[in-house]
């Protein structure tokens, strides 16, 4: 498959949330994977060390080496609650400027309050996210 640290692993999503040091934080982590699990019908996986995934996505490295990661996905980090998969090299700027307060990273979107978010845009982000990225195994 890969020899990438960003791989499926027998770790518990409830041990990677309840790392989560600020209770705010694990508790919008919580919200938000049962959000994606509702919204893709999927069962979160934890890949790598850290980041909760849902279904998969197969990519293609410069060299031509293929890989695969998770189509949407987030992790509890210290400063905000990262959500991948919503947003692509400017993908997805319609939502996004309604989402309400958030930052955007090459392919990530980090909210300090999952609350502050319209749950409506988010969720349509998720969706198309899904629909998007996911390829069946």
């Amino acid at each position: 498959m890969s020899d990438r640290k960003t791989r499926p692993t027998a770790t518990s999503v409830d041990d990677v949330l309840e790392s989560a040091a600020d209770p705010h934080r694990r508790e919008d982590a919580r919200e938000a994977v049962d959000l994606i699990r509702e919204v893709t019908g999927a069962e979160p996986v934890v890949w790598g060390p850290s980041m909760i995934g849902f279904g998969r996505s197969p990519y293609t490295t410069a060299d031509g080496k293929e890989h695969e990661t998770f189509a949407v996905g987030l992790a509890p980090r210290k400063a905000a609650l990262v959500i991948y998969g919503l947003t692509f090299y400017g993908s997805n700027d319609d939502l996004l400027e309604r989402l309400g307060p958030h930052t955007v990273g090459k392919g990530c979107v980090n909210v300090k309050k999952l609350g502050a978010l319209d749950r409506a845009v988010f969720t349509e982000l998720v969706q198309r996210a899904w629909q998007e990225n996911h390829r069946p195994t």
